[in-house]
């Protein structure tokens, strides 16, 4: 199986840089070197370890990592036009998680927890074409007067399966070093998927959950997912969900739970994160602090509504991990209610909070946001795996601990 991967969009022109052979649609031969190109175009690899470069991708788009790469793939290239140009990627399923894993984790995780990404990354994937549901797709939005709520599904891509950024799956081609790691964690697991009955799984992850892990409805639509549901990401036998959306909140505190994503091994850490991962290191308790004009001029920037003196931050609703599903944000001027959890983040930030599960303390006139966790919470905590890993679980046992009630097939 091949998957499209779209790589940039809404270019006048797209350049490339070729190594190797390759041939155009009309099988006439490509030399190697730089090419602009202004229209359609399909480049294929003929020659054995052929890549192409791109300038300029933006990843981690609206996330505070965001930057520009030079990228590298293997594959094929495709250039269609619409509403300018698109660079899309065509790649053997198997490469595409090898570099999946490769680009969301680092080269030194251990092997259990790579495997695991594996799995979930390629489970990930094939859900929205075993369950067709134009529900889970797309943002959705709605506005009841000074209410707000919104969500973002998997985006509908039209040309292509999936985007190569977060917001689908990180996907990088070549340019992070595939490690023998990760090539024999896609080779032992090949074709294996996280199942949940007789379907497949939708295998959500963030990077670190903070200690409890959230259940699906927190972050998209109201609907139950039974194997996506709150855990205490902790070695304890038996631990389950959480005492209740309020004592999660109050855990939110607490710094020395023996919680698996709770580590400050730093060598575990350069193992476990890519580069530019490594740059965020309070992802398991942090502490962002605003003025009320700050808090005012982001609700303004995001919402254009000026609320005045801010005056109050109340969560409304939160999910069993704690993370705040409802926000009221009340000023001199009005109150303004927002969810659910991404676009809290993306309210309370330039880019976005690492989580919504904070509690907020005045501080000398000012907001203090003490949060968990780096993320949605949903299902996977990539750091809790690894550090699973590390302590000798198996991948089949740390997908049994974040998906309950789904195997491996």
């Amino acid at each position: 199986m091949n998957v499209s991967v779209g790589l940039v969009q809404g270019r006048a022109r797209i350049s490339v840089e070729l190594a190797g052979s390759f041939v155009d649609g009309m099988g006439a031969s490509i030399p190697e070197g730089r090419h602009t190109f202004e229209h359609e175009q399909t480049l294929t690899p003929v020659s054995e370890g052929a890549s192409f470069a791109l300038d300029d991708v933006v990843i981690g788009v609206g996330f505070h990592w965001e930057r520009q790469e030079r990228q590298m793939f293997r594959g094929a290239l495709r250039i269609v036009e619409r509403n300018g140009l698109t660079a899309i990627n065509d790649i053997a399923l198997e490469e595409y998680v090898t570099s999946v894993i490769s680009s969301e984790m680092s080269a030194g995780c251990p092997p259990e927890s790579l495997k695991a990404h594996a799995v979930i990354s390629r489970s990930w994937l094939w859900y929205p074409k075993a369950h067709p549901d134009p529900t889970g797709a797309g943002s959705h939005s709605s506005a009841r007067g000074n209410e707000i709520e919104r969500w973002y599904g998997r985006e509908a891509h039209q040309d292509f399966d999936v985007c190569a950024d977060d917001h689908c799956q990180r996907y990088q081609g070549i340019t992070r070093t595939f490690s023998p790691a990760a090539s024999e964690a896609v080779k032992a697991t090949a074709g294996e998927l996280l199942r949940f009955g007789d379907g497949i799984c939708d295998a959500r992850f963030s990077k670190c959950c903070g200690g409890l892990t959230e259940e699906y409805r927190s972050a998209w639509d109201d609907k139950e997912v039974p194997y996506l549901v709150s855990i205490v990401d902790a070695p304890a036998p038996g631990a389950s969900r959480g005492a209740g959306a309020q004592e999660a909140a109050a855990r939110i505190l607490e710094t020395g739970a023996p919680d698996h994503c709770n580590t400050s091994d730093r060598d575990l850490l350069s193992r476990i994160f890519p580069g530019f991962d490594q740059e965020t290191r309070d992802f398991y308790r942090w502490t962002v602090v605003y003025s009320s004009e700050e808090i005012r001029d982001l609700v303004l920037a995001r919402h254009d509504v000026d609320l005045g003196e801010i005056t109050g931050l109340q969560p409304l609703s939160r999910g069993p991990s704690g993370r705040i599903v409802r926000l009221q944000i009340t000023g001199s001027l009005g109150w303004l209610t927002i969810g659910k959890e991404l676009e809290i983040r993306r309210t309370l930030s330039r880019s976005h909070l690492y989580s919504s599960a904070f509690v907020v303390e005045r501080q000398n006139g000012d907001f203090a946001l003490r949060g968990a966790g780096w993320g949605h919470g949903v299902g996977l905590c990539q750091v809790g795996a690894a550090v699973m890993a590390a302590a000798g679980r198996d991948y089949r046992e740390i997908l049994a601990h974040y998906y309950r009630g789904a195997r491996v097939s």
